[in-house]
């Protein structure tokens, strides 16, 4: 459960009505066009621009993360090795491919049906879940059961438990999972916003 109570905020009801009106602007309710033109599902845009890229921050070469994994871009793990370096179109290009594909497509295949019916911010709140710990552990997670039960507020609160690093408590984490910092939104914040 959240160590706060999970609450709107305004900066998440801006982003998540800017992501929709480009969504309307392109004649569509669920895509959106992201740099370099090719559309993503509304959640996708709206996971990656307002959570993703904030909370992992840009890294153009490849460096070891805090539980000594290789990492390059916006937290890209899959296939980096030591001395990689990305521009940053093409780590733009690959966290959009990555996310829609291998994160957005699979939790809502393990939260079918009720994931696609989930409200926009809902979505991208446990996208960003999924990317940042994992999608099999998303999966198996209360979180993904609210999904499938069609529980949203519950399954917000649920993803706040995904707070630890190497069997800690990290205080970035538990701000990315519940109401974010100064600067950035958080998953929470975000998800609650498109329920309450």
């Amino acid at each position: 459960m959240p160590t706060q109570k999970l609450k709107p905020s305004k900066r998440a009801s801006v982003a998540l009505a800017a992501v929709m009106a480009a969504a309307l602007s392109i004649g569509g309710l669920w895509y959106v066009a992201a740099p370099g033109g090719k559309q993503y599902p509304a959640a996708v845009v709206l996971a990656v621009e307002h959570i993703i890229k904030d909370w992992e921050g840009l890294r153009l070469t490849s460096y070891r993360d805090m539980v000594g994994v290789w990492t390059i871009c916006w937290g890209e793990t899959k296939g980096v090795r030591a001395g990689m370096r990305k521009t940053r179109p093409e780590c733009e290009a690959m966290l959009y491919e990555r996310v829609d594909r291998d994160y957005y497509g699979a939790i809502a295949k393990c939260a079918a049906p009720n994931f696609a019916k989930a409200p926009v911010s809902v979505q991208a709140s446990m996208i960003s879940g999924a990317f940042n710990f994992g999608v099999g552990a998303w999966c198996r997670s209360t979180a993904s059961r609210m999904i499938r039960a069609g529980k949203w507020r519950e399954a917000c609160d649920a993803q706040t438990a995904f707070n630890r690093a190497g069997g800690r408590v990290v205080n970035g984490l538990v701000k990315r999972r519940e109401m974010g910092d100064a600067f950035r939104i958080g998953e929470g914040e975000l998800c609650v916003t498109g329920v309450e």
